[in-house]
């Protein structure tokens, strides 16, 4: 019984350790004022931005406008399977952090 307990918790800290360090990546559309411009980039997140929408704008407006951008909206939150294809698509400001 012991040897299972302690196989158990070996197992789920492996894969709690696995989760963290898992990269994930926010799409956002962003602007530029006199003349308008738009942009759509891709931000990395840090994995306390990874649970929501809500959560990856607060992270990423901030990271956008040091740029020189205003933040419009997130368009989803993805992981690393997912950003080769969507950066193909991105403009000069993708991949802020």
């Amino acid at each position: 019984m012991k040897n299972t307990l302690l196989l158990f918790v070996l197992l789920l800290g492996m894969s709690l350790a696995g989760q963290a360090s898992a990269q994930c990546y926010a799409d956002f559309k962003a602007k530029q004022d006199n003349p308008l411009r738009l942009q759509y980039g891709i931000v990395e997140l840090p994995a306390h931005a990874c649970s929501s929408r809500q959560a990856a704008t607060d992270y990423a407006r901030p990271v956008v406008a040091r740029s020189g951008w205003t933040l419009l909206q997130i368009e989803s939150v993805f992981d690393a399977s997912e950003f080769q294809r969507r950066s193909a698509n991105a403009g000069v400001i993708h991949r802020r952090q």
